[in-house]
């Protein structure tokens, strides 16, 4: 794979034209749902709730999503979550179109959304080192990441543009798409020789968490992203800012929401031509200190364009930490234990989305919206210090390499006991 994003390998452009297709029509439906349920309820409570019950599969599934990713053919995997989300959005579709729609069945929703996630994301992640060589798998997460955040530009963008007032179109739309997204998944090829020798116990399924606990820089750099976005994240609280505080109503809604993955889309493009290759963790921890920044000039603004220049650049920043640690993460583990790895890592990621969604919910429904948004910057802010401290070996990574990094001196890894034969 050169700098022509089109050289890539045939599956991993399959790969990446099914993640768009079915990540637009995710963010179609959140995009409609948030709207509706602040229609219905008029509350930053729910709206809170709502991140709330996408989490809840998180913590259930988390253990066994891993290790089906691990086990079975990871583009079926893929296609079964689509397939749920495909389920969920006839559901609202046919709530809207008999106005049948209530606070509950959002609520139900969420839950079917977020069961989906849980197992996508470890299968999906895992399946990009499977397609590229490894010294080109810091190019490929960036085309990855690049092709997700057009999907949350365009899935917003789409969704203000066809939202009617009922969200018949959007729904309907969204339909289409992840149909599209399933097929394109069924015709992706596993090439790995899959072993059903190891069984689903509780010892291997945990066997993710150990390998990143065993790890500090790899813990360092997940329970980073946790935290920062915990605090910092403001996305449940964008159709209050969009209806109450800047006046810009559903269409608004939608470029609030794309804003920070058109600044993240940019971002991508210049790392998948100019892959970062040294200071790995100064990048890392200096990226999300400036989220932190922007989300304080983001919570004070009354402009709409200071609004979506703020979340675009704390979009961009969120990218660069975005590519690093799924670098690290994806070249620190071997193949057969990185869906269960993934797991965990998506576990940190859904924690900070989900449930920071409901931390804004309610720390607005205390301090009213602009009060949660600057307390979050603030506390993103603190939580870079901490970290800058606490994890040494994160901060003084030079390179992707880790037999190449200071902290491979200073913290050999830990036999990896739950993979056979060793890391790779």
């Amino acid at each position: 794979m050169t700098s022509d994003p089109f050289s890539a390998p045939p599956a991993f452009l399959r790969l990446l034209a099914a993640r768009v297709l079915a990540g637009m029509a995710n963010q179609m439906m959140m995009v409609s749902a948030a709207w509706q349920m602040y229609e219905l309820t008029n509350s930053a409570w729910d709206l809170g709730l709502v991140g709330l019950f996408q989490f809840l599969p998180v913590l259930l599934f988390t253990l066994p999503a891993g290790h089906v990713a691990d086990r079975y053919h990871r583009g079926r995997v893929v296609a079964g979550t689509q397939l749920l989300q495909f389920g969920a959005a006839l559901l609202l579709l046919a709530a809207s179109s008999s106005h049948f729609l209530s606070r509950e069945l959002l609520f139900g929703v969420s839950i079917l959304l977020g069961t989906a996630r849980t197992f996508q994301t470890p299968a999906q992640q895992s399946l990009v080192p499977s397609l590229v060589p490894p010294g080109m798998l810091a190019r490929a997460m960036a085309m990855s990441s690049a092709g997700n955040q057009i999907s949350v530009i365009g899935g917003p963008a789409a969704a203000g543009l066809l939202f009617m007032g009922t969200g018949i179109a959007v729904y309907a739309t969204a339909i289409v798409l992840l149909a599209l997204a399933i097929v394109a998944m069924l015709r992706l090829k596993d090439l790995r020789v899959i072993s059903n020798a190891e069984p689903p116990t509780l010892h291997s399924m945990l066997a993710g968490a150990r390998f990143i606990r065993e790890r500090k820089p790899l813990l360092g750099a997940v329970s980073l992203d946790l935290m920062a976005v915990l605090f910092g994240g403001a996305t449940a609280l964008l159709p209050i800012y969009a209806k109450d505080i800047l006046h810009v109503g559903p269409s608004g809604l939608g470029a609030l929401r794309a804003a920070p993955a058109a600044g993240a889309l940019l971002i991508s493009v210049v790392l998948t031509r100019h892959p970062i290759r040294r200071q790995v963790g100064h990048w890392l921890l200096l990226s999300v200190a400036f989220y932190g920044l922007c989300m304080l000039v983001f919570g004070l603004s009354t402009w709409f364009y200071v609004s979506l220049f703020a979340l675009a650049l704390s979009g961009g920043a969120d990218m660069v930490s975005v590519v690093v640690r799924q670098t690290l993460v994806q070249l620190d583990t071997p193949d057969s234990m990185r869906g269960r790895v993934g797991a965990v890592n998506s576990m940190f990621i859904g924690a900070s989305n989900q449930l920071g969604e409901f931390e804004s919910g309610a720390t607005a429904a205390w301090f009213g919206p602009v009060g949660s948004v600057v307390l979050g910057g603030v506390a993103t802010l603190l939580v870079v210090a901490t970290w800058w401290k606490a994890f040494p070996g994160l901060a003084s990574r030079d390179s992707f390499d880790r037999s190449a990094s200071a902290d491979a001196v200073l913290n050999p890894p830990a036999p990896a006991r739950d993979a056979p034969g060793g890391r790779p």
